[in-house]
This record gives C-alpha cells, sequence and structure tokens, in this order.
C-alpha cells in the first residue's frame, strides 16, 4: 500500500498495520513461490490478531450464509462462541440470513435457530438500522460476501448500516472478503442522482473493482457517506487474483449465483432484469443464458455475436425449460448461451450492451423495457438511447475513460497489492 493511501486511511485504520505489513512482507517482489495463495479473510483475522475490537462488547452482526472463515465455521457461531464476546443481535440482509431467498422477496425479523439470537431485517420494512436495532449492542460488524457488482445490495446494506451506527455513536467494522471477480478491474459509467436506488445507492461504476472494505473507506473519503470505519483486511490477498485461486471455499451469495463465472456475467447479462427478457432465472445457469419465447433466430444472434469477436466469451444457441415463477416460467424457450473462455479479459458491460442492441435491433416489436430499471442499472439514460438508436461503440468508449477515471480515483482507498 502507498504512503498516500496510509495517509488517507487514517481516518480509522487503526485496526490491522499488523496484519498489511505481514502481506506486504509475504508478498514483497512477487516473492511467494505460491501459484495459488491463501487468503484468509477479515473474520479469521479478527481471531487471529484483533479480537480487542470486539472483546468485553456486545456485538450486532449483519451477515448471511457467506460469513464464513476459511475452515468454512459460520462467522455467526465464532462470534457467539468467543470468549469475553457477546452476540446480542443478528441482521439479515437481501436474500436472508440463510441466503436462500429468491431476490427482490423482503426478509422477516425472527431468531436464529442455532444461537437464540434475535435476527433484524435489513430487507424488509426498513433496510437501515433502526435505533431500536441498535439498542442492545456496542458495535457494528459487517460480515457478507459480495459480487463486485454495483446492483447488488449487500454493499449499499454496509453503506446504510455504517451511516446508522455513526448516529447511534456505535463503532463499525468491516471484516474484508475477497471482490470475486477481481478487485482491479472497473466497467461501465456513473450513476446519476436521479436513478439511484438500493440497486445503485452511490456513485461507484457497475464493476467496481474494489472490496467490501476498500469500497468503505472509499465512500467515507469521498464524503458519500457519514460513517466511522474499522477494516480488519484479509491476509494474503492480492487484487488481481479471483475468488477460486484464494482458496477459499465459495458459498453461493444468493440463489442465481452458483459460481465465479456466474459473478462476472452478472454486471452483463444482468441487464436484461430491466426488459422483458430473461436472463437465465429459471435454469441451472442463470446469467449464463438470455432468452425469451419469441427469440426464434437465437442462432443467428449468436453468430452475430461472435462475429464481434468480442473477448473471453464465446456465444451458442440452445433451448431450456424455465422454471415456474420466473419469466417464461413454465415454457421452453430458445435462448443464447454465453460462455467464458478466457475470464482475465472479459469485458462483461460490452457483453450485456451488446446483445440488449442486438436483440432490440432484429425484435423492436417484442422487446420491451420494464419500467426505469435500464437506467438504475446502468446510470443513465445513455444506455436505452444507444440500444433503441444506435451508438453502442460511442457510450462503450465513454464509459472506458470514465472507469479509468473511476480506478484512478479509488486508488488512494486500495488495501492491498495488485
Amino acid at each position: 500500500m502507498t504512503g498516500s493511501a496510509r495517509q488517507s486511511l487514517k481516518l480509522s485504520y487503526v485496526v490491522t498495520a499488523a496484519a498489511i505489513l505481514s502481506f506486504e512482507s509475504q508478498y514483497a517482489a512477487g516473492q511467494t513461490g505460491l501459484a495459488v495463495p491463501r487468503v484468509s479473510p477479515g473474520i479469521t483475522v479478527l481471531f487471529e490478531d484483533s479480537l480487542h475490537l470486539i472483546r468485553g462488547k456486545r456485538v450486532g452482526l449483519i451477515t448471511n450464509h457467506t460469513g464464513r472463515d476459511g475452515r468454512n465455521r459460520s462467522s455467526i457461531d465464532l462470534i457467539f462462541r468467543a470468549p469475553s464476546v457477546r452476540l446480542t443481535a443478528l441482521f439479515a440482509p437481501e436474500h436472508g440470513i440463510r441466503g436462500g431467498v429468491e431476490g427482490g422477496e423482503r426478509i422477516a425479523s425472527g431468531v436464529d435457530r442455532v444461537t437464540g439470537v434475535p435476527i433484524h431485517s435489513l430487507y424488509g420494512a426498513t433496510r437501515v438500522p433502526t435505533a431500536r436495532m441498535l439498542a442492545n449492542i456496542d458495535v457494528l460488524v459487517y460480515d457478507i460476501q459480495d459480487v463486485g457488482a454495483r446492483m447488488y445490495t449487500y454493499v449499499w446494506t454496509m453503506a446504510l448500516a455504517a451511516e446508522a451506527a455513526k448516529k447511534a455513536g456505535k463503532q463499525f467494522i468491516v471484516l474484508d472478503r475477497p471482490n470475486p471477480i477481481r478487485a482491479d478491474i472497473a466497467e461501465g459509467g456513473p450513476i446519476e442522482r436521479r436513478f439511484r436506488s438500493f440497486t445503485g445507492l452511490h456513485n461507484v461504476m457497475p464493476r467496481y473493482g474494489l472490496t467490501p472494505g476498500e469500497l468503505a473507506f472509499y465512500l467515507v473519503g469521498t464524503k458519500q457517506i457519514e460513517a466511522d470505519v474499522t477494516v480488519v483486511p484479509m491476509k494474503g490477498y492480492r487484487r488481481s487474483i479471483w475468488y477460486d485461486e484464494t482458496g477459499l471455499p465459495w458459498a453461493k451469495p444468493s440463489p442465481n449465483i452458483p459460481d465465479v463465472d456466474a459473478a462476472l456475467l452478472y454486471t452483463g447479462t444482468g441487464m436484461f432484469e430491466a426488459t422483458n427478457v430473461s436472463e437465465g432465472r429459471g435454469t441451472n445457469t442463470p446469467f449464463r443464458l438470455v432468452g425469451a419465447s419469441w427469440l426464434n433466430d437465437a442462432g443467428a444472434i449468436a453468430r452475430a455475436m461472435n462475429a464481434m469477436r468480442l473477448t473471453g466469451v464465446r456465444f451458442d444457441s440452445t433451448s431450456r425449460r424455465i422454471a415456474r415463477g420466473q419469466k417464461f416460467g413454465g415454457q421452453t424457450i430458445p435462448m443464447i448461451s454465453v460462455s467464458v473462455t478466457r475470464r482475465d479479459s472479459v469485458r462483461v458491460i460490452d457483453v450485456g450492451a451488446r446483445m440488449l442492441r442486438e436483440i432490440y435491433r432484429r425484435h423492436p416489436r417484442q422487446f420491451r423495457w420494464q419500467g426505469r430499471g435500464i437506467e438504475e442499472i446502468s446510470g443513465s439514460t445513455a444506455l436505452r438511447n444507444a440500444v433503441e438508436r444506435g451508438g453502442i461503440d460511442e457510450l462503450l468508449e465513454q464509459w472506458r475513460g470514465e472507469s479509468t477515471r473511476f480506478r484512478t480515483a479509488t486508488a488512494p482507498y486500495h488495501l492491498y497489492e495488485q
């Protein structure tokens, strides 16, 4: 980490100097000799050298099934059993404390069946911890595996909770985790204030290329949120690695993100959530499939997409039966499959935007937008206009410049080397 980064992060970076120095020593000049690094997530580092942060305190924990250490032990159980620590409240994000609820469904409050600790929903009547929820805690801890996409809600739960903690006079700690699709790549454009929502609460890129801890520091440092944040960083992590290179067990962050490639494609093909075209929900390969009952030229579209020579992906045509409850539920429909062939070179925003344009161009009468969803996902009216009128090349070039500027702006908040 650079000297300027250390200077800028004095805002609350009091916890893990030892962890960062250990990391920098391990990876200095690339002399580890390890082809696959072993990463310790923030929850592990907390128990190794930073338990003083919560010792003797009442702890509230924002987490779900992805909050686990390198030995696949639940963060809930670890903190509940920690000596001189009282776990007094749990907070559930979208998809619930066990992660099995479909996206968008309200989460109910309740009691954890294992520990007996009360669970407060942050995806139901409120998305912000209330004063009543925070009354019985001294410190609020966040430990959730994100997917690195602006429209994924977990990090916005983190941001809102950090602000609520400051207002209530409570300490806020982020137990850092990997960005599963690399923390050194950003894609897409900014989000206008009028289109911000819980699927894009603050101005970061759609693929933002930061870990949750780095994102929290960036939001505080740029005054997009008013909060005091302490981050317990990982050990052994590098920004350029994928989740399946960390040595950590993978748990689906949500029901439709079964693996790293799905997480990667989500930022691109997830754009189809804002249309009447299926993004593959209700199949066994969500976000790798795009289709509709009227997409009878799926083969021609796949050939046209391959002719564009987009790096790192290949397109084919197929058909799938869609599970009930999803778009075209109960039907077998033609679909375009997207296969990742070289994920280091995939530009997922390009994939999504160009597929939207190609399908719209061939099916302007059947294709429909859903409300202003595409503006909330992409950040402005520019993508809708380019899909309908042309100009995708110019828009993607503009976004490349904006994402480059974003990478420069976020660099002072990096906690890890390349």
